[in-house]
């Protein structure tokens, strides 16, 4: 039996990875700063480590002797209401990097054979993003590096020591670059939660002939991937010789606002969209309105090269599913 360790797991992605390798029939520990709000520990996992991994005392107890594979998705993140105000800038470099740099340490005491470290496309450089409709997120514009948030950085430094690691002490590691990952089971509510949950909540709870606020002018573009396809594409990579960085992620494209009205047409409702921006946000909110980059995509051809597969599952599909979960809430 496989043995690995999901860092992480009582998160969004993490909670789906675990249970994907549970179901496969690995043995699962998982370790994270709290429980999974969504899944049953049982569900996911034969054992769940309530811990700390800014401490490395933790992460030595965590990463056990025998263990083939680490996946390690913890991190101090969320939503754009969470990431881009400023206000947290530096709780997220500081709590990340620790974790990163006590993780990377004890894999290569533990003998670990194999670390995942998920990345995100934040990293990229603000400059190759302006233009909402040609974004340039190829995994070789990095650099120059120039990330439009401290996440981003931290982001970058981590996937360099990892690959530092890799070099110095022969740690076998994969690094990917999310893409907006969203789905069912995952923050929903609370400023931390991400576009597509956002959308589908705002969608459940507007009432018929409402109205719901979307931040910015709406014309901001991403691409959005669901989940267990995010889960496949992490596998498929762990499976080959290939370390990365790449895109896991969708390329296809939408705008904010046609985001907003995909939640809008799977709610059955008539709702309408008020976009808040400038002075209006900041007399509301007392911020500036944290719209980040203009236009973020995947590139998903380095991706299709090195590994021999694409994603396929279109974003309406996946809304759907978010959608439902989360009305489910909302009535709860």
């Amino acid at each position: 039996m496989k043995k690995v360790i999901v860092l992480g797991g009582g998160g969004f992605i993490g909670g789906h990875l675990a249970k994907r390798l549970k179901n496969e029939g690995c043995y699962v520990r998982i370790a994270d700063i709290k429980n999974h709000e969504y899944f049953d520990h049982q569900e996911i996992c034969h054992e769940f480590i309530l811990a700390d991994l800014r401490d490395p005392k933790a992460v030595e107890l965590v990463i056990g002797e025998g263990y083939d594979e680490v996946y390690q998705l913890a991190a101090d993140m969320g939503g754009a209401g969470y990431i881009f105000t400023g206000d947290n800038d530096a709780n997220v470099m500081h709590n990340s990097a620790l974790i990163n740099l006590n993780v990377v340490h004890e894999c290569v005491k533990k003998n670990i054979k194999k670390v995942f470290y998920s990345s995100s496309a934040c990293m990229y450089p603000e400059h190759n993003q302006l233009d909402p409709e040609n974004p340039n997120c190829e995994e070789s514009s990095a650099y120059p590096a120039n990330p439009d948030s401290e996440y981003g950085w931290e982001k970058l430094f981590s996937e360099r020591l990892y690959f530092a690691f890799n070099r110095n002490y022969k740690l076998d590691v994969r690094v990917a670059r999310f893409h907006n990952i969203f789905g069912p089971q995952g923050t929903w509510m609370g400023g931390k939660e991400k576009a597509p949950a956002a959308m589908s909540r705002k969608a459940a709870e507007t009432p018929e002939g409402g109205s719901f606020e979307v931040w910015g002018d709406g014309l901001q573009t991403r691409s959005f991937l669901y989940v267990d396809e995010c889960v496949e594409a992490v596998l498929r990579m762990m499976e080959s010789d290939f370390l990365g960085p790449v895109n896991i992620g969708s390329d296809e494209m939408v705008t904010i606002n046609q985001l907003a009205e995909m939640a809008i047409r799977i709610s059955d409702k008539n709702i309408a969209i008020k976009n808040i921006t400038g002075d209006e946000f900041i007399q509301k909110y007392g911020f500036k309105c944290p719209e980040g980059v203009r236009g973020r995509n995947s590139d998903n051809k380095l991706y299709e090269n090195k590994i021999g597969w694409r994603v396929s599952e279109p974003l309406e599909k996946g809304m759907i599913k978010t959608f439902t979960w989360i009305n489910e809430q909302v009535n709860k």
